[in-house]
This record gives structure tokens, C-alpha cells and sequence, in this order.
């Protein structure tokens, strides 16, 4: 039989083992090593007796120096129960060995361990045949960290590139594949981005080889901030990997398993493949040493089983054979998790995920960091002030957007260096980065760039049909293996689609071909086109309808996919009249979004509220997106400069309504985002009130409840609750101090009150 088969054998033994029981991996490798003692003669052997340099604590060179010492660790844990053994090349990359000067060697660091291995996991199955045993090729994070500079006062500064990272991973799977591993295993990964890079290598060497294997991912959470060193929670964790489609995904190293419990149950919750965690031993003591028994460890664990969070368990940093047979012995009388069924939905992330699904309303993309459509954004990259150009995407994502579409595209700029640095500061911000990114451009290595510069899953922004079948789905493919949701324009080798008939068609070809190569149907976004109305052309006319209906048909036809557009095209015919422009936006979301438009790329200052929208302008705006009347783009050019000098008239400074009753005062400064009188309004309500709480539970609340029916009729939109939100918070902050001197006074309390609101 050959080696092919034999490894599809095994595979199909191991799919089996996954679906009847929790399966163990094998403990710390790096704690059996130290535990021998071994000193420098013993880590050079023979063959590198002479060598001008030190490599004792280069536990991967044991692999050519020591592996009758590696074959027993190896065999102690497949005695203790171990169905699967990993290969002892954490560090076997050249990024890794060029801290020893060992560079050439670390391809057959990885052919030679994962032959030990496979060795020694063939006797043990041979010798029970009913327990199979399976090789993981160890893939650990290299050195080096593709997201974050090492330099505090160079943010935009990388000591290694995704490119390099790829060249790295690919050699080494290469080389694990050659030696007769079962499972490519990437773990310990602290930068997401490092691991992505990982999965882009294994996956090209699958395509160059005709081989394919099983992926295992596991990360690293830090600490108690339930992130991993570059930032990221759990789930936006698994949502940047899950386009790999791996075997599992888990968690190890780092925490041991009491500190690492919530983390595996919310994978356990998230992901739609198997979990696995491999945690330390307790945590290290004074002396570095983990001094969790085997009992304790294994007792913790079986809460893991117990509440069906695991599919496959081990141990990492402190754990011994004993450990595992421990655990091992704990877990058997549990059934292993099953993958809990989950609808599609677009699922991205940026240092915090992300879900866009049935019940997303709509997923405001902020428009300012675009050269071609802000001159702003566009003077201060090309004058290089990228401290301000960081400012107005952070002012987007303050103002509510839920992700920020970056454009660089500009006949002066090299795009592709600007991008790239752009975004290497972006990553550096936090209070940015943690929305994920949408990348725009018209040129794929822009596009290509951006990508290998987020850790979190990105949007790309576009791919169309416009050159064929094969590039279409040969970017598609990119974009998987990037990890990356993907906007579809609708257009093909005849152009832009500008009929609701072409916008269906052409939507409809793309979509099934991009399921047909296992895109996620979650994961594509269709933008089927706003066009300009109220050109003066007749065959503008129903540009706006056609793409209403398009998107009611896309809902109806496409399951799954979201619906995009650039909302500001639709008022380009009067620009420089924001006043129209405003209403003609709120006015086209309003219909779009009832038809099933979840997506836009707006910016938050041009947007006004529906019902805000003065009657006479709303039903000639209306007339001209509904495409009502012939003589629609006449009757509201007609009245157009009767509201351009109100385009730049703030509500701050139209004061009449300053003369209501100060109930009504909070509220519309709630609706309008107002806040510069809400401290005085809401002293005025605490005047009047028996208790500072009552302003709360009154007035504020009322307000409240008016920006919440208006959100729920698709009158209001995020950005312009956000500001809402604001103008209570302040208010709140100001009777804050009023409700706990009440407190210190000896008022009685009534009781005790829990309150929760949905993440996100």
C-alpha cells in the first residue's frame, strides 16, 4: 500500500475518533526535555560536536543530535493514552534557528521529527489496531510578530513581513508533510496575522503538492483580558481563521485550564468545527516550575467534558505522561461536543468580531478614509500627517461606524506603499482597529498588500466578472486564503449592470460560483450598483428602483449574501447642496433597507432623520428615488436652492426649539444628537423632580424610547443613535453625583435592580 493510502486511511480513522469520542493529544514536549538536564555536549551530539556557536535550549536539534531521547518522550505519551503526538518543532523555521546561526537546517529538523513521529505512532497502532495513533506537524509562532513593531516609537515599524512568514511556514510544512505527518497543527499563535500567514503557506504547499491535509489552529490567550498578545478576543480570533475551514480550532499554552475554561466554552459556542485546548499545568512558580498534580489538573478538565465544550484535549507547558493519562482517564466517560448548527451570516472581525445577520438592521461602513471621495483624507496621506489621517477613522468609528472602508487609490500616491503603512498604524490604535477593515481598490496588488497586513478578517472591496470566469474565481480563492469577506460589484465582460435585469443576472452567476468552490455564502456582500438619479437623463430615472428591487430579489434569490452600495452616489447630481443631498440619502435608505440593503458605505455627517426631513422636500425626493412622476427632477430642482443656504446651518443654531417645555427640549436633543444644552435642560428636569433617578426614569427614558422606535422603523440609523447615546451619557454623568448624595443621606433603597444589554 502506499503512502498516500496509508495516510487516507489514517484520515478516515481519525474523521471516526472525532465523531465517537474526545480525543487526547500529547502533553509539553519542551517539560519532558527540561526535565532531562541535558547540557551543551548532549544538545550538539556528534554531528555538530564542532560548531562555533552554543545551542543548548535548542530543544528542535535534539531531533538529529538525540531522537532515541525524543522516541521515548514520544512513546511515554502514547503509553499514557495520547491518540495524536506532535512533532518536536516548535521552533524548526528559519526565523526560529537563525537565533542559533542553524538557518539551513530547519527543513530537515521537520522531515526528521515528523519521521520519529510517524515511527513510533505506526508501532503503537500496530500493536492495538482498534486505537489508531496519528502524527500532528508542529507549526509554533516563529520569533517574530507580523502585527505589532518592537519599536514603541515607530508604530508603523515590522521586523518581519507576511511574505517572510509564508517562505518560513511553507518550508516547514513541507518538510513535515515529507516526514509522514497526519495533521498540520499551527499553535501557540499570540499575532493572528502570523497564523495567517501560516495557513496562506500550508495551503499553497497543498496546492503545489496535490496534497492536502487536516488543519489544526490553536491560539493563545495572554492573560485575564481574554486576548491574545496582538489584541484579539476569542471569537475574532476564530472568525479570522474560520475561512481556513479547519479540522479544529482551540486554545493552548499561556493560562492553565481553570483560567482557560471561558474561553474554550466560547469557542466551544462559536466555532462550526471541532474544539481542542491544550493548557498548562496550573501557572509556572517562583522558579518556573508547574506544581499542578496530575489529579488536579485532570478534575478541571472533566468540567470541560462534562459541559460538552471539548472534541480534543491535551496539555502544553508543566504537563507530564501522567498528566495526560490523567485527563485522558477523566474525559472518557463524556462524549465529545458536537458542532452546534449555525445559519450563515457575514462574520468579520477587527480586534472584536462582528456579526452581520437576519437581525442586523443595517452595518454602517465609514466612507473618510477614501482619497477619491474625502480631499481631506486625500491632503493629509499625501502630506504624510498620518497622526491626523488616524483621527478621522477613529472620529468614523466613534460616529458609529461598524467598519471603515480605506481607499488609496490616487494618481499621485504610490497606493500600494500607502496602504500598507497606513494600515501597519492602524493596527497600533486599538480604539480603531477593533472594527474590521474594509479594503478598497481598484488594483488587486493594493488589495493583495492590505490584506497581508490585518490580523482580523477584512472586506474586500472588489471583484467582479469584469475580466472573465477565471480571474473572478481566482481572486475569490485569494481571498479565502486570506481569510476575507468579499464585495461582489455587479458587473461582467459587458460592463456595469444598470438594469434591475442585468443587477439580478449578473448577481445571480456570481453567487453560484462562488458557492460552487466553497465560498461562504455568509461572506458575500453584492453591490449591485447605485447610480446618480436626477441627471436630467431619462435613462437615470429608475436607477434608484432598480436597485431597490434588485436587492428585494437578492434577499429573496441569494441566500445569505448582503447587500451593499455607496449611498452618496445616488445624490451626486446635487453636490454642493447638502440639504437636498441629506434627504435624498435617508430618503433611499429608508426604501433600500425595507427591501433588504444591510450595508452601506455612508458618511455619518450626511445623514438626517426620515421623519426630520422637511414634508415638502421629502415628497419631491421621493418622487424623484421612487421615480413617481415624469417631471420629478424638475418640481425638486425647482425648490433645491430654497434649502442649499440650510445645508450649512447646524441644529445647534435653528434655536426655536428652545422655547419648548424642557421635557420635550431632552428628548429632541436625544433624536437630534444635541449636546450642548443638555446639562441645562437636565438640571431644569432635576429641579422639578422629587429625585434625581425620577429624570432618568422620565424624561431621559422617553427620549430614549422616541431614538429607539425611530432605529426600529428605519428612520434613525447607527450613527445617528451613537450621537443620541452621547447626549444621555452626559446627562446621566451629571445626576450621578446628585443620586449618590442621596445615598450618603440615608434614602432607602427600594431594592436592587440587574440590567444587561446585547454585546455589540
Amino acid at each position: 500500500m502506499t503512502d498516500r493510502n496509508s495516510r487516507l486511511d489514517r484520515l478516515e480513522q481519525l474523521g471516526n475518533a472525532l465523531k465517537e469520542r474526545i480525543i487526547i493529544l500529547d502533553g509539553g514536549m519542551g517539560t519532558m526535555i527540561q526535565n532531562l538536564k541535558l547540557d551543551e555536549a548532549a544538545f550538539r551530539g556528534d554531528r555538530f560536536a564542532d560548531y562555533d556557536r552554543e545551542v543548548q535550549g535548542n530543544n528542535d536539534l535534539l531531533n538529529l543530535t538525540q531522537p532515541a531521547l525524543l522516541r521515548n518522550i514520544h512513546a511515554d505519551y502514547l503509553e499514557a493514552g495520547a491518540d495524536i503526538i506532535e512533532t518536536n518543532t516548535f521552533n524548526s523555521t528559519q526565523l526560529s534557528q537563525a537565533d542559533y546561526g542553524l538557518e539551513s537546517i530547519a527543513k530537515e529538523l521537520n522531515v526528521e521529527a515528523a519521521k520519529l513521529a510517524r515511527q513510533i505512532a505506526d508501532e503503537f497502532t500496530a500493536r492495538n489496531p482498534e486505537k489508531p495513533r496519528f502524527v500532528a506537524g508542529a507549526v509554533g509562532p516563529t520569533s517574530r510578530t507580523a502585527s505589532i513593531s518592537p519599536d514603541v516609537n515607530n508604530p508603523g515599524y515590522r521586523n518581519v513581513d507576511f511574505q517572510t512568514l509564508v517562505d518560513n511556514y511553507y518550508e516547514a510544512v513541507e518538510g513535515l508533510v515529507q516526514g509522514g505527518s497526519d495533521l498540520i497543527l499551527i499553535e501557540t499563535i499570540f499575532d493572528t496575522l502570523n497564523a495567517k500567514a501560516a495557513i496562506y503557506a500550508t495551503q499553497q504547499y497543498f496546492i503545489d503538492s496535490g496534497i492536502e491535509l487536516p488543519i489544526m489552529i490553536s491560539g493563545t490567550i495572554t492573560d485575564a483580558s481574554g486576548r491574545t498578545l496582538s489584541g484579539q478576543t476569542t471569537e475574532a480570533f476564530w472568525n479570522s481563521v474560520s475561512s481556513a475551514r479547519p479540522v479544529s480550532v482551540g486554545l493552548n499554552c499561556a493560562l492553565g485550564a481553570d483560567a482557560l475554561r471561558p474561553y474554550v466554552e466560547e469557542l466551544a459556542n462559536k466555532s462550526t468545527t471541532y474544539v481542542s485546548a491544550h493548557p498548562n499545568a496550573g501557572l509556572p512558580n517562583e522558579f518556573g516550575e508547574y506544581d499542578q498534580t496530575p489529579e488536579e489538573m485532570a478534575e478541571i478538565i472533566e468540567g470541560f467534558a462534562r459541559d460538552g465544550f471539548l472534541n480534543i484535549i491535551g496539555g502544553c507547558c508543566g504537563s507530564r505522561p501522567d498528566h495526560i493519562e490523567a485527563i485522558a482517564d477523566a474525559v472518557s466517560k463524556y462524549p465529545p461536543r458536537k458542532i452546534p448548527d449555525q445559519k450563515p451570516a457575514l462574520r468579520l472581525s477587527g480586534l472584536e468580531p462582528f456579526t452581520g445577520d437576519e437581525n442586523t438592521l443595517f452595518i454602517n461602513v465609514g466612507e473618510r478614509t477614501n482619497v477619491t471621495g474625502s480631499k481631506r483624507f486625500l491632503r493629509l496621506i499625501k502630506e504624510e500627517q498620518y497622526e491626523e489621517a488616524l483621527s478621522v477613522a477613529r472620529d468614523q468609528v466613534e460616529n458609529g461606524a461598524q467598519i471603515i472602508d480605506i481607499n488609496m487609490d490616487e494618481g499621485m500616491l504610490d497606493s500600494k506603499d500607502v496602504m500598507v503603512t497606513f494600515l501597519n498604524l492602524v493596527a497600533s490604535e486599538p480604539d480603531i482597529s477593533r472594527v474590521p477593515i474594509m479594503i478598497d481598490s481598484s488594483k488587486w496588488e493594493v488589495i493583495e498588500a492590505g490584506l497581508r497586513c490585518i490580523q482580523g478578517k477584512a472586506v474586500v472591496n472588489s471583484i467582479s466578472l469584469k475580466e472573465g470566469e477565471e480571474e473572478f474565481l481566482k481572486r475569490a480563492r485569494d481571498c479565502m486564503r486570506y481569510g476575507a469577506a468579499v464585495v461582489v460589484m455587479a458587473f461582467d465582460e459587458d460592463g456595469q449592470a444598470d438594469t434591475f435585469e442585468r443587477k439580478t443576472e449578473i448577481c445571480k452567476r456570481s453567487y453560484d460560483l462562488l458557492v460552487g468552490i466553497g465560498f461562504t455564502a455568509g461572506d458575500i456582500i453584492f453591490d449591485p450598483n447605485i447610480f446618480a438619479i436626477a441627471t436630467g437623463i431619462e435613462e437615470h430615472n429608475n436607477y434608484a428602483v432598480d436597485f431597490i428591487n434588485a436587492s428585494r430579489w437578492i434577499r429573496d434569490n441569494l441566500p445569505h449574501a448582503s447587500i451593499s452600495g455607496g449611498v452618496s452616489n445616488v445624490s451626486f447630481s446635487f453636490r454642493g447642496n447638502d440639504a437636498v443631498r441629506e434627504a435624498i440619502h435617508s430618503v433611499f435608505l429608508y426604501h433600500a433597507i425595507k427591501a433588504g440593503m444591510n450595508m452601506g458605505i455612508v458618511n455619518p455627517s450626511q445623514l438626517v432623520i426620515y421623519d426630520e426631513i422637511d414634508p415638502e422636500l421629502k415628497e419631491l425626493v421621493e418622487d424623484v428615488v421612487l421615480n413617481r412622476r415624469d417631471d420629478a427632477t424638475d418640481r425638486l430642482l425647482e425648490i433645491a436652492e430654497r434649502y442649499r443656504s440650510k445645508g450649512g446651518k447646524t441644529q445647534e443654531e435653528d434655536l426655536a426649539w428652545r422655547e419648548w417645555p424642557v421635557e420635550k427640549r431632552v428628548e429632541h436633543a436625544l433624536v437630534k444628537g444635541i449636546t450642548n444644552y443638555i446639562i441645562e435642560d437636565t438640571e431644569a428636569c432635576r429641579q422639578r423632580a422629587e429625585r434625581p433617578i425620577e429624570v432618568i426614569e422620565g424624561p431621559l427614558m422617553d427620549g430614549m424610547g422616541v431614538v429607539g422606535d425611530l432605529f426600529g422603523d428605519g428612520k434613525m440609523f447607527l450613527p445617528q443613535v451613537v450621537k443620541s447615546a452621547r447626549v444621555m451619557k452626559q446627562a446621566v454623568a451629571h445626576l450621578i453625583p446628585y443620586i449618590e448624595a442621596e445615598k450618603s443621606e440615608g434614602q432607602k433603597a427600594k431594592g436592587k435592580i440587574l440590567m444587561a444589554t446585547v454585546k455589540g
